[in-house]
């Protein structure tokens, strides 16, 4: 596969997993026992503000490997 084909379905494969986490992170934060506690929720949003980062690694780092000659 080409790089810009890569890149392409990289970009549409990031761009659906933040909707996704996103959506996930608004429905659990919406749960009582979260909402309830103050330390809970800041741990949670710092967790779920930098837990996409690891599922987005292995895709960018697909997308960036050098074509096949």
């Amino acid at each position: 596969m080409a790089i810009r084909t890569r890149k392409l379905f990289g970009t549409i494969f990031l761009l659906i997993l933040v909707v996704v986490w996103s959506l996930l992170g608004m429905t659990i934060a919406q749960t009582p026992w979260l909402a309830n506690s103050g330390l809970l929720q800041a741990i949670f949003y710092v967790v779920a503000g930098l837990g996409w980062v690891l599922p987005a690694m292995p895709i960018v780092a697909w997308m960036s490997r050098p074509d096949r000659i």
